[in-house]
């Protein structure tokens, strides 16, 4: 499995490859891209008109024979009030087309790049929801945000912006240099010259800006995650006065974050300066070698002028466009990363015809089942277990032994290294995921709600589930009582993970959740282990429902809960070492599960 971290953005310079990844989010948009990228054209060109209206200007305005005249459409004009007209009326009508055309194309760079980001950003959330527990096990949330949403972002947005940007300055550079071939085809190629020399070093930093910006990536990612930490257990660092070693965390990640850009800038920085000496030396030529064709009489006053401003205009598109390729190489960089996210693959996946579950006709069996989370660190060692239908059992044993990899094997949250789990005589891994888990309802110890609404919440176990079975579901897990007293009943909005609820009240509505998708198979993880025992007495007469008539499996660390299990599975370092009845098992002299038993009910802690 990929750990995000890793990433190394090996097409980062695969232009073809990316471009061609890009295209069907690219075809989304194309119509309106294109009319960007043609507006564009015109608006990069008319910073060329500046230039070249100074020439008329000094020549026929400034330093024009008054009495000169030329012959328009069948009248006769006089040559320098013709241009002390025209000019005004024209930088006027310029002002106004470049106006326009840079709204329109600002409109248009918005508009197409959030709706490329908006496309890519549903099918990367959709990755993300098809990827297995393994992937969220190995990357932090802080990362996981920070990949599947920023760059997404950047890699559209930066891309359509970035392309017009480059058309602007091509055209605008193409534009200027025709002005300076219009006036003077000498300096023109002194000028050039000297511009292109100005640009060569953009092409030295692009491997710099690739190990940065993945390195960037990281920081930010833990960043985000320690935001994600801080919030989310806030009463812990309050409680243990954790907000010194919090802030200590994230100056260190703030100082790194800093240090890669004043990195970047280090070797990124210097080309400003170097372009701008490099200019300054060919304007040098150029005002030189310029006067010698004036004095000669080659060059008018007026074409002089409007050479000078198109060459130093001309840095601009050409800094400009040093940034711009600079600006790109960093999206190529974020679109390298993006589509990696689409490479991944999550491990638990279906088989080519896979089976549709429907009940546990002749029960659940672990054979010789080994599993480990690490390599060479086994956490199940040759577990066997045969579960009858609307079979209760209860996973005992000490933290650590393997009671919660057990259930989560059976929905495959993870595969099992070897041996296999049956289900009616049928490995679970020649099942339909989907069918596989629709049989399968869960309560865990810390349920999760969802920022929304107890009905929404409970209907996620059945989204169609009608009045009546919302009804039931309520009255089954005792919540009708507690919905009661609120001023918007079922309704009423939980906030983010419930936090508005009690713990108790949370259990039940997961519980209400579990009954209305009525599965066959019930999974019980500590479901009353953090609750008070007023609360557990209320949650546990509502898993009494939940289990009736169900093939159930129950861990749970108070002992006192699972006297009605039908039989107890003690587990030992990944071992089944006892099974069987409370009853059978309190019987059997040094046994584990009487070890566990008198100890916690002699006062001690399991």
């Amino acid at each position: 499995m990929l750990r995000l971290k890793d990433t190394k953005s090996k097409f980062a310079f695969s232009y073809g490859y990316l471009l061609n990844k890009m295209y069907p989010y690219i075809r989304m948009v194309l119509g309106r891209t294109l009319l960007l990228f043609v507006l564009a054209v015109p608006l990069g060109l008319l910073d060329g008109v500046v230039a070249f209206s100074l020439r008329p200007y000094l020549d026929y305005v400034v330093n024009g024979n008054p009495s000169q005249t030329f012959e328009l459409a069948g009248h006769t004009l006089k040559l320098q009030e013709f241009w002390i007209k025209l000019i005004p009326l024209g930088i006027v009508t310029f002002a106004l087309v470049q106006g326009v055309l840079k709204y329109i194309c600002n409109y248009l760079t918005d508009w197409t790049g959030n709706k490329m980001a908006n496309s890519l950003k549903v099918d990367l959330f959709k990755k993300l929801t098809s990827m297995d527990t393994k992937f969220f096990d190995v990357n932090s949330s802080g990362l996981v945000l920070s990949r599947f949403l920023t760059d997404p972002e950047q890699a559209s947005k930066s891309l359509i912006n970035t392309l017009k940007s480059l058309i602007l300055s091509v055209f605008e550079f193409f534009a200027l240099v025709f002005v300076l071939l219009f006036n003077s085809w000498k300096l023109a190629l002194i000028g050039i010259t000297v511009m292109g020399i100005a640009i060569t070093p953009v092409v030295l930093v692009r491997k710099k800006i690739k190990s940065v910006s993945n390195a960037t990536m990281v920081v930010s990612g833990d960043m985000t995650t320690n935001f994600n930490e801080t919030f989310a257990g806030n009463k812990i660092v309050t409680a243990y006065n954790l907000q010194e070693n919090q802030n200590h965390k994230y100056e260190n990640q703030i100082h790194t974050q800093f240090n890669l850009a004043m990195s970047l800038t280090k070797r990124v920085g210097w080309m400003s300066p170097i372009m701008y000496f490099v200019c300054s030396i060919g304007i040098a030529i150029v005002m030189m070698y310029g006067n010698s064709l004036i004095v000669s009489g080659e060059m008018s006053a007026g074409s002089f002028a409007s050479f000078v401003t198109s060459l130093l205009l001309l840095y601009k598109p050409t800094k400009t466009l040093g940034n711009t390729l600079t600006s790109l190489q960093s999206t190529f960089v974020a679109m390298a990363r993006t589509f990696e996210l689409f490479d991944l693959m999550p491990e638990i996946k279906n088989k080519p015809q896979a089976k549709l579950l429907n009940g546990v006709g002749s029960g659940i069996s672990f054979e010789h089942v080994n599993f480990e989370y690490e390599e060479n660190q086994p956490v199940l060692k040759d577990f066997n277990l045969n579960v009858k239908p609307n079979e209760t059992i209860a996973l005992v044993g000490n933290s650590g032994g393997g009671k919660s990899t057990v259930v989560n094997l059976i929905p495959r949250f993870y595969d099992v290294k070897s041996g296999s789990i049956k289900i009616n005589g049928i490995d679970i891994r020649d099942y339909d995921i989907v069918s596989l888990r629709n049989n399968i309802s869960f309560v865990f110890q810390d349920n999760y709600l969802f920022t929304g609404s107890i009905r929404e919440n409970i209907i996620m176990g059945k989204p169609d589930a009608g009045k009546d079975e919302i009804s039931e579901a309520i009255r089954l897990s005792h919540l009708d009582e507690f919905l009661d007293t609120l001023p918007d009943g079922i309704d009423t909005v939980v906030g983010e993970r419930g936090a508005s609820l009690s713990g108790g009240q949370r259990q039940r509505v997961a519980i209400a959740r579990a009954l209305i998708k009525n599965s066959p198979i019930v999974i019980l993880d500590e479901a009353t282990s953090a609750l008070d025992n007023e609360s557990e007495a209320i949650v546990q007469k509502a898993l009494d429902n939940l289990m009736q008539n169900r093939t159930v499996f129950v861990i749970a660390h108070r002992l006192s809960t699972i006297h009605n299990a039908d039989r107890i599975a003690v587990l030992n370092e990944g071992e089944l070492v006892e099974l069987g009845s409370h009853d059978e098992l309190i019987k059997i002299p040094n046994g584990k599960y009487k070890y566990l038993y008198d100890m916690q009910f002699s006062g001690s802690t399991v």
